[in-house]
């Protein structure tokens, strides 16, 4: 059974954007085909909410081969999605005292439908517990209303040497 929404998908406005493309990389490191956001839609520091999405298109380096006459969007790269939305978070209201966000665990991970080129991930995530060494949050996906991921992700403070 999927958890209670952190926010409802279908009030979501999509339009009106926070950050695009080049915000995001000014604050995420990913490039090129690991970059899995495409716009932040939504920060919402008191309720220590996020909500971003990743158009998907016949384009993705993955669609040749996840797989071939059946194209699924891998799992890994819905949670690689998850995470940094999340560390987009964390980065941007300065939770840590560094100046990277790293992956540091993923739990109660659920896959509950398939996305396919072309469609829209919706990504919604809520801070849950923040310290000096790590943050959690919940993340829900959504393709439309209907809930496609959701997963415990927990973010740690990485430094450039």
């Amino acid at each position: 059974m999927p958890p209670p929404l952190i926010l409802d998908p279908r009030e979501i406005d999509c339009s009106r954007t926070i950050a695009g493309i080049e915000q995001i990389r000014a604050v995420n490191m990913q490039r090129y085909e690991m970059e899995m956001l495409s716009a932040i839609v939504l920060l919402d520091p008191v309720r220590k909410v996020v909500v971003g999405y990743k158009d998907t298109s016949d384009k993705e380096f993955w669609v040749r081969g996840h797989m071939p006459g059946f194209p699924l969007m891998p799992g890994v790269l819905m949670c690689e999605a998850a995470a940094q939305l999340c560390s987009y978070y964390v980065a941007t209201q300065r939770i840590f005292d560094s100046d990277l966000v790293g992956l540091g665990g993923l739990d109660e991970v659920h896959f509950r439908a398939p996305v396919f080129p072309g469609d829209r991930l919706l990504l919604v995530a809520k801070v849950t517990r923040e310290k000096k060494f790590i943050a959690q949050s919940d993340v829900q996906a959504f393709v439309g209303d209907k809930m496609v991921f959701d997963a415990k992700v927990s973010g740690i403070p990485l430094r450039r040497e």
